[in-house]
């Protein structure tokens, strides 16, 4: 890194990727604002503890609303990319009567952890700014007490997607309407029977999927009844260092950054056999083994399997393994088998009527 003449770090030099893409946005953002197009904040759901807590949001430039909107039912994925980012727009957060000022990332995000003291449970929080409506983000903040939480995989878990086939993808992200897409059988009903055995349990949707999707996202979750919790998505396009934000890294630094953030939860950490979701879990087991309760592994069909991108794997009809670090993982087809797993291996209690 070089130094400035008056000795002062400089700032790194953005990849080529990132500069045009920099460009190409202050270009068509003098445009879009002088045709009318609006700044709006997009409240995301955030998470932390009394003490703290991770406010996530995004500002952006939306064309202004003309004609009434229409019914959720109709929302085709493609309309969520259909917005421009609004990069260093100053932001304030008012949590807990203490208000926080920041500024929005080259990509309109915001994503900060700011000092607040608020009871547990769910709260909200107030993002304004000069140019847009002030919104409020829901904010899951974790008892002290508690020691289990759930951190899931979305794509091919909760919701089948088959999202490693580029053309399959493009069209579950862009053109398909969300109330076609379907859920996986059974992960609701085990995710709320986990939540009532261990009252307090957060749940956390962790994916590679692009924020622009969160809206859709939340309204899936809410209308398959999962449980309510944050997403902890990514931001597709490059970064400042390299063209393509990588998936697997941004699970693998989301993982390491909640071991940090709540050390003595123990997770239960969900997802699929058909993308690297097992190949990432043993890493975060390896390296954080007193923060994993167990690893549990919704198997695809042969079909879902070959639409996913991958070779089917013959399974015995149930499996549970020992990690090498001691961690119990559990495979089955959907979240009846992996509740019963999960109940014979004493790792969950069934609440008593």
């Amino acid at each position: 890194m070089s130094l400035t003449p008056l000795g002062r770090a400089a700032a790194p030099r953005l990849h080529r990727a990132a500069r045009i893409e920099d460009a190409v946005h202050k270009f068509v953002e003098r445009r879009m604002r002088r045709t009318g197009w609006d700044v709006t904040l997009i409240a995301y759901t955030g998470y932390g503890t009394p003490e703290w807590i991770r406010v996530m949001a995004r500002v952006l430039l939306r064309r202004p609303e003309t004609k009434p909107r229409r019914r959720a039912a109709n929302v085709r994925g493609w309309r969520s990319f259909a917005t421009l980012p609004a990069k260093n727009v100053p932001v304030l957060i008012e949590a807990g009567g203490v208000r926080h000022e920041t500024n929005a990332d080259r990509s309109g995000m915001i994503d900060t952890v700011v000092r607040a003291e608020l009871p547990s449970g769910w709260q909200t929080v107030r993002l304004s700014s000069l140019d847009a409506e002030p919104v409020e983000a829901p904010v899951r903040i974790v008892e002290p007490g508690v020691r289990f939480g759930v951190i899931s995989d979305i794509d091919d878990t909760v919701m089948v997607t088959a999202l490693p086939r580029p053309l399959l993808a493009a069209w579950n992200t862009f053109v398909l309407d969300e109330h076609a897409r379907m859920a996986v059988p059974g992960m609701a009903v085990l995710y709320e029977r986990l939540t009532l055995a261990h009252p307090g349990a957060p749940v956390l949707y962790l994916s590679t999927g692009a924020w622009n999707v969160a809206p859709t996202l939340t309204r899936f979750l809410s209308r398959h009844l999962y449980p309510a919790g944050p997403l902890l998505l990514t931001d597709w396009g490059p970064t400042a260092d390299r063209w393509f934000r990588s998936g697997r890294e941004h699970k693998r630094a989301t993982l390491a950054r909640l071991a940090t953030e709540f050390p003595d939860v123990r997770w239960l950490l969900v997802g699929d056999d058909g993308q690297h979701d097992q190949e990432i879990y043993a890493e975060f087991a390896a390296a954080h083994p007193e923060n994993v309760a167990g690893v549990a592994i919704r198997r695809l069909s042969p079909t879902q399997s070959v639409l996913a991108g991958s070779l089917p794997i013959p399974h015995a009809g149930g499996a549970r393994a020992t990690g090498r670090e001691g961690q119990l993982w559990f495979s089955a087809p959907d979240g009846a088998g992996l509740w019963h797993l999960l109940e014979e291996s004493g790792l969950v209690v069934p609440p008593q009527p």
